[in-house]
């Protein structure tokens, strides 16, 4: 896991790569929000709820697999993950 998955994602850009819900793949935008299992994103025209276990993203060019950074924000920022 890289080392964007431990610092605040806040007003980061997010870019959808993969998912099971094929309709979410290519949303982009910046996070405006992020709970234990959701993450809001602003894309310019609307604002996207997305669920973290659905979704493979990058934010700043770093590839995260939302469904192992099911945690709080706060719980999430520190947390020692192992390397893939």
């Amino acid at each position: 896991m890289s080392k964007i998955a431990n610092l605040p994602w806040l007003s980061r850009n997010l870019e959808v790569t993969n998912s099971t819900d094929p309709n979410l793949v290519g949303i982009s935008g910046m996070v405006m929000d992020e709970t234990r299992r959701t993450i809001l994103v602003n894309t310019g025209s609307k604002e996207v709820t997305l669920a973290k276990d659905t979704i493979r993203f990058t934010i700043d060019d770093e590839e995260i697999d939302g469904s192992l950074v099911g945690q709080r924000p706060e719980e999430r920022i520190g947390k020692a993950y192992r390397r893939s």
